[in-house]
């Protein structure tokens, strides 16, 4: 394990995908977003992801240097196609225009189809909370990231289907919700493995249907999946996700059969508020303050131990990787020097 600092590894992940081909502006977004990502802790969508965008994009299933298309504009709703392009670009730009939204309607609605990986989905709602909006946002994969067994059944039907959550906060950071519907996310199952490391019991099934805690047997043949988080709550939860980001988005819900099955598509619904417009924001902020206080003042289970509200797990995590560097284990290491070094990119000396 090798700990890097993120300010000498950022400019490194933007010469990587500008070699990629992704115009200095997107290579910058990109790189920001994958260096965040590992900062707040989420690895599986940080550091680990920079190979398989670079064979995403070499494979042409990502599409560089594309922007969020309008489809759709009545007023405060907006359906955005991001035709394929990064998700970091599409979802930056949507956000930028669900908040304008919400400024002059007090709330917005928003789609996005055919976008490429959106990565770490707490972005979304941290960017708007940051100008003062509430949002929730609904994510499926319509492609190939068909990995969850539904509740009671033993193989891949849904995808991971994340959900997110954020409220400004007076003073400070905003609260932050980012959980995937299952029990891990498929990245953290990349993560375990290039560790070589089990994976906590109740997680994952073989391809028998049988629980398994090895992260190598969700890669075999035949293929494990993932469990939902909660059993039957979960799942439903899954289920929903599809059906708002995915089947109300025109992205297609997870399956087979859908047009874009064969490539990596996120698709997402966002819905986005302006607490003034539902009263005064600075009622909003203090109420909102309160209910954490009184959650925060609850006796620890665990004597010691933090009471932890949304986003606070993140924001520690955040401090200690700035300060200490961003743990990069050699497996992954490996991966991003390979693709540095067939894209002609030097590789720094860290």
């Amino acid at each position: 394990m090798r700990k890097i600092e993120a300010a000498r590894m950022e400019p490194f992940v933007v010469a990587i995908f500008a070699a990629a081909g992704s115009e200095e502006t997107e290579a910058e977004i990109i790189a920001s977003h994958l260096v965040e990502a590992s900062l707040m802790g989420h690895d599986s969508h940080g550091l680990i992801r920079i190979s398989k965008y670079v064979s995403w994009l070499r494979a042409g299933e990502v599409v560089a240097n594309q922007h969020a298309r309008v489809v759709t504009d009545r007023g405060a709703l907006l359906v955005i196609d991001g035709n394929f392009g990064f998700g970091q670009v599409i979802g930056k730009e949507a956000m930028e225009l669900a908040a304008e939204r919400a400024r002059l309607h007090g709330m917005a609605a928003m789609a996005i189809r055919n976008s490429g990986h959106l990565g770490r989905i707490g972005a979304w709602p941290e960017l708007l909370a940051q100008r003062g909006y509430a949002s929730i946002h609904f994510v499926n994969t319509s492609g190939y990231g068909i990995l969850v067994a539904p509740h009671g059944g033993s193989d891949r039907r849904f995808s991971a289907n994340p959900i997110a959550a954020g409220v400004p906060r007076a003073g400070g950071s905003p609260y932050i919700l980012d959980i995937a519907t299952s029990s891990t996310a498929e990245g953290k199952i990349q993560v375990a493995r290039n560790k070589g490391k089990k994976l906590p019991a109740g997680m994952l099934l073989d391809g028998q249907g049988r629980p398994t805690d090895d992260p190598q047997a969700f890669y075999a043949d035949p293929p494990g999946a993932i469990l939902p988080f909660g059993a039957h709550k979960g799942s439903g939860l899954s289920f929903f996700c599809e059906v708002l980001a995915g089947s109300l988005s025109g992205g297609f819900a997870s399956n087979p059969q859908s047009p874009t099955a064969k490539r990596l598509v996120n698709n997402m619904l966002s819905m986005v508020f302006d607490p003034a417009a539902f009263g005064s924001a600075e009622a909003f902020t203090e109420d909102v303050s309160r209910l954490a206080g009184w959650s925060k003042a609850s006796p620890p289970a665990n004597p010691g131990e933090a009471v932890l509200l949304p986003g606070e797990i993140e924001r520690k995590t955040y401090a200690e990787r700035l300060a200490d560097g961003l743990p990069v284990d050699e497996e992954t290491w490996g991966q991003i020097v390979a693709s540095a070094t067939s894209l002609g990119v030097a590789i720094p000396k860290f």
